[in-house]
């Protein structure tokens, strides 16, 4: 059943709360196993909410839109009770004294957090999702690859029936790539439009990269639950000042709505399969209705990629030496790659690099205001060996320039949906529709209709491993 399914169920009374919650352990019990996605279950604090949940719908209470529906967590966001570990065993113990804003916002419509999801440790480690605490999650579709991350944990969870929701976070494709390589869909909004605390330790605010790059979004098996969570996720937070009070769906345009179509950003290359993925996903929108254009390229690729390694290398230096130290054996590998290929910025770079940044943000308002929407990949590759960008430099530069267009998007704040194309050789595919600020509402709509011609490939059963024999 769908999130949106689930919800109708138990708000008519068709099933309870405590059935449904009590479906999703069992599955869970039978399936994490062979997938390592969740990490921390919380069945009995599950099982409460879900049994109040019960007892307000038998008081005659209107439950809300997401009644019910559980949901993972992914081990850098708070809920409340339960350690907030990020993957590392200094952390094992760091128990959240409250729900993060957007945990708190989907409980707020119903929805019940049923455990935390695993991510690669403190986010750094790289791509693959693997923790210093938890070890590796696996790619149900297939073991030798990665389930991507580093929202991994809750993609897997999502793609396999564990749970109908993950809460994940992207910086740079970590909601939208494992949420392609695992066959579901996956938003990550316009900077601002979710409230977010991302505080670790203390009071202490992170530095501008962070605040500004990191957003936190949902995956689901469907676009239409993946329009529910982002309509019970906008909105504001005291706790979170760059929350803005945006109104969830924005003036029509007058159509037919012009789409840009870019199979290769940069060219720097893409595999067959996914140029497959974009021309079928164009043909898709071409279908329904939309003015599609293949266009030369994006804004400033290349400078945008160079502007967002500086400055991201630049604000981890302070504190790198003692980071690593956090990450386990080899966890700090991918960064310290990346840091030793691009070095930190003194104050006058630092400076100049965020006019950089705004004129770059700039650049891509103006693509947008002609093309409201950007067709392209998610990761120019099918999905790679798990701890490919930690092997070594040239493995990292691959990765790197597989997930050009989750970055250089992040990078300028606009919203994006990930959503699956079909399955070829065995794995998943997908694309992601790309938007102007705060025009979620479009990245959706356009997202439906690819879903509508092209299908939807979860939930999964994890398939088994292939004997190396028969590879």
């Amino acid at each position: 059943m769908t999130a949106a399914a689930q919800a109708e169920a138990v708000r008519g009374g068709e099933i309870s709360a405590v059935e449904l919650v009590d479906s999703h352990l069992e599955r869970i019990a039978g399936v994490n196993p062979q997938v390592n996605a969740v990490t921390q279950l919380v069945a009995e604090q599950a099982r409460e909410a879900a049994a109040d949940t019960d007892r307000r719908r038998a008081a005659g209470e209107e439950l809300g839109p997401l009644a019910g529906v559980p949901f993972t967590v992914k081990e850098t966001t708070a809920v409340e009770g339960v350690p907030t570990t990020l993957g590392t065993a200094r952390f094992r113990d760091l128990v959240a004294p409250a729900d993060a804003p957007p945990v708190a916002r989907l409980r707020a419509a119903g929805a019940i957090p049923i455990g935390h999801s695993n991510m690669p440790t403190l986010v750094l480690a790289g791509m693959h999702t693997r923790s210093e605490l938890f070890g590796d999650t696996l790619n149900p579709w297939d073991r030798s690859r990665t389930p991507g991350g580093s929202s991994g944990g809750d993609a897997v969870a999502v793609a396999t029936g564990m749970a109908a929701l993950g809460l994940g976070n992207d910086s740079g494709g970590s909601v939208r790539i494992p949420a392609s390589f695992c066959g579901v869909t996956g938003l990550k909004p316009t900077t601002g439009r979710f409230p977010a605390d991302h505080r670790v330790l203390g009071p202490d605010d992170p530095g501008p990269a962070s605040q500004m790059l990191v957003t936190d979004g949902p995956l689901a098996r469907t676009v239409a639950d993946l329009r529910l969570a982002y309509e019970a996720l906008a909105g504001t937070d005291p706790r979170d000042p760059r929350a803005l009070p945006v109104p969830l769906y924005g003036e029509p345009l007058p159509g037919p709505i012009k789409v840009a179509v870019v199979a290769d950003p940069g060219g720097h290359g893409v595999h067959p399969a996914v140029r497959a993925a974009v021309t079928a996903a164009a043909d898709a929108l071409r279908d329904a209705g939309y003015d599609v254009r293949e266009v030369t390229d994006v804004p400033r690729l290349d400078e945008a990629l160079e502007a967002y390694g500086r400055i991201t290398v630049t604000e981890f230096a302070p504190t790198w030496p003692v980071v690593r130290t956090l990450l386990g054996e080899g966890g700090d590998r991918y960064i310290q790659m990346a840091m030793e290929k691009t070095p930190p910025a003194d104050a006058a770079e630092l400076t100049k690099l965020m006019g950089t940044w705004l004129g770059i943000r700039r650049s891509w308002a103006e693509f947008l205001d002609e093309y409201p929407l950007l067709l392209g990949p998610v990761f120019t590759e099918p999905p790679v060996e798990p701890g490919l960008e930690s092997r070594d430099e040239a493995g990292r530069k691959r990765v790197a320039e597989g997930m050009r267009l989750c970055t250089v998007t992040s990078f300028v704040g606009v919203p994006a949906v990930a959503v699956p194309t079909g399955v070829g050789d065995g794995l998943p595919s997908g694309v992601q529709v790309i938007g102007r600020a705060f025009r979620e509402d479009l990245c959706l709509t356009a997202a439906q209709e690819i879903e509508d011609r092209l299908g939807v490939l979860t939930p999964i059963d994890p398939r088994p491993e292939v004997p190396a024999a028969a590879r």
